[in-house]
């Protein structure tokens, strides 16, 4: 009995492990020192840091591109696109292009890189008049 007992707590243990392993993804890659840190922070934040490359830029990213992101499909990418261009990726909700539950989904996979060329121009004429 003493050695199901063991077993079992084992098998808990290793689970318990993974599960964190998995959670705290990006605090792997970083090493172990900054971990209470990074625990600290949201792992929204965490994410965006380890995985920036991977992020998809709702101010330049394609129709297929916007729409292989989950919730989000032909309709919701086409508004993306007319709603352009967008100052922070929360625009997406302020200007009413996205639900919150949608938004919700694909927060921590999407970018809102400023447009220099398009969000100056716009600046400029309604400034100039």
């Amino acid at each position: 009995m003493f050695q199901k007992n063991i077993r079992f707590f084992g098998f808990l243990i290793a689970f318990a492990m993974l599960a964190n392993m998995g959670h705290a993804q990006g605090t792997a890659a970083s090493g172990g020192k900054d971990a209470p840190a990074a625990k600290k922070a949201s792992s929204a934040g965490a994410e965006k840091k380890t995985k920036k490359a991977d992020l998809v830029d709702i101010n330049a990213a394609s129709k297929d591109d916007l729409t292989a992101l989950p919730g989000i499909g032909a309709a919701y990418s086409q508004k993306i696109i007319d709603g352009r261009p967008y100052n922070s990726k929360r625009d997406l909700l302020t200007k009413k292009i996205l639900p919150q539950a949608t938004y919700d989904q694909v927060k921590d996979m999407i970018i809102a890189h400023h447009v220099a060329g398009a969000g100056d121009k716009k600046g400029k004429k309604g400034s100039s008049k």
